[in-house]
């Protein structure tokens, strides 16, 4: 795929940050431990076609400092899936396009740790601040409190994690290309707030995230620890949407944009981040013909693998909707007992899912096409896609937020076998 091909370049030089950092000359990266013998690595790299971020260590977390370089090793002998399906990208270095964990030597571990490099001290600007940004781009969008966030696609393309800490709440912006799934999760779990890197692994073709404290590996899709002493938990799921960035725009004219890192707050304005999606993938997944190996036994014929779905998770019950299908409309719907509804406007790309109970009552919604906003058949009040009530009786109330993840089908029923699916 381009996207790897454009990442050896970025692992060249993740190398040669770690080397640069740890005191030593920079190597390529060890093989593992395979059985088939493996190609020497090309003398020379491919021209870069990406800038690669720099790995900068993470900001001090409740007054300890944190080495980046300084992980544990995953416990293997700890995991609740076959670890041997946990599979590292070699970049196509060698023969063997992929190495299972159960093959891969401690050194090759180490050195393809955020080889895909991980976003661990942000950096935001105003919504001008990058000028290759269009309308049609798509972001995943977070609000806390009266404050938005933009992350766009294109950067998380390349970048795939976000670390950060936001109002207080220390929050993990993930985006996994193989799978197109956005997500955001709390990073506190059980007390203790963790940091994320990336494996530079995939299990079923989805990203797998480390974090330092125990090295355990999750899966992204279903924020959901699989190999560790970590192994069944699950990181919460916080609200979310992805849409356009002119739709995004429009409703948060004030949002922060991320644009950089805190060592370099302007490394995303070059228009070289501006690649887009990648053409026909969307068809290659619809057709189950995955990036990496996918066990066909987990699939779901209800869609296609790469229909976009987005779920929405009230407790433990998960619901997905098919947005293709849906359209322009207002969804009124329960997960679980919970009334909820969903909007989804412009070509389905701007999506929320909130609460239908305001101040004991439950309302139900309907979607206006002279104005492409929504309202409820009880008050007769007008609301906007973020769930703000802009006119009529309940003006100015806020409907509660309601967690969210969008990704392709294949990926969300992986991650939630038992998911419940809302086709109208």
């Amino acid at each position: 795929m381009q996207r790897r091909s454009m990442i050896w370049s970025a692992l060249a030089e993740a190398v040669l940050v770690i080397a640069v950092a740890c005191g030593t000359t920079a190597t390529s990266p060890s093989p593992a431990s395979t059985s088939a013998p493996l190609a020497d690595p090309p003398t020379t790299m491919p021209e870069p076609t990406t800038p690669s971020e720099s790995i900068e260590a993470p900001a001090p977390a409740r007054g300890r400092v944190i080495d980046i370089f300084v992980v544990p090793m995953v416990n293997t002998n700890i995991a609740n899936v076959p670890i041997k399906d946990i599979i590292f990208d070699t970049f196509g270095r060698s023969v063997a396009r992929f190495v299972p964990l159960d093959q891969a030597t401690e050194e090759f571990i180490l050195e393809l740790r955020d080889a895909i490099a991980p976003i661990y001290q942000p950096a935001y600007g105003g919504p001008d601040d990058l000028p290759w940004l269009s309308n049609d781009n798509l972001i995943i969008g977070y609000v806390s409190g009266d404050d938005a966030y933009a992350y766009p696609i294109d950067v998380l393309n390349l970048h795939e994690l976000v670390n950060d800490e936001i109002d207080g709440v220390p929050v993990l912006i993930s985006y996994c290309p193989l799978c197109a799934s956005g997500a955001v999760y709390n990073r506190e779990l059980e007390g203790e707030t963790l940091l994320f890197g990336n494996t530079n692994a995939l299990y079923q073709s989805d990203l797998v995230m480390y974090e330092h404290q125990t090295g355990s590996y999750c899966f992204q899709t279903a924020g959901e620890a699989v190999v560790g002493s970590l192994t069944g938990s699950r990181l919460d799921l916080l609200p979310a949407t992805t849409m356009s960035w002119g739709g995004w725009k429009q409703l948060y004219p004030e949002t922060r944009l991320l644009t950089g890192t805190a060592t370099n707050p302007t490394r995303f304005t070059t228009p070289r981040y501006s690649g887009g999606t990648f053409s026909g993938f969307q068809d290659q997944v619809n057709d189950d013909n995955f990036a990496f190996p996918v066990d066909t036994d987990k699939l779901d014929n209800r869609l296609l693998s790469g229909d976009v779905v987005l779920t929405v998770e009230v407790d433990d019950a998960v619901m997905a909707y098919h947005l293709d299908r849906i359209g322009d409309a207002a969804v009124n719907d329960q997960v679980g007992r919970p009334p909820v509804v969903i909007f989804t406007r412009d070509n389905s790309r701007a999506v929320g899912a909130f609460s239908r109970v305001v101040e004991g009552q439950t309302l139900t919604f309907a979607y206006r096409n002279d104005d492409q906003n929504f309202a409820d058949e009880q008050n007769g009040s007008i609301w906007d896609s973020a769930g703000r009530a802009t006119s009529g009786p309940l003006a100015g109330t806020q409907l509660e937020r309601l967690n969210t993840r969008r990704a392709f089908w294949f990926s969300i029923v992986i991650a939630f076998p038992e998911v419940n699916l809302y086709l109208p």
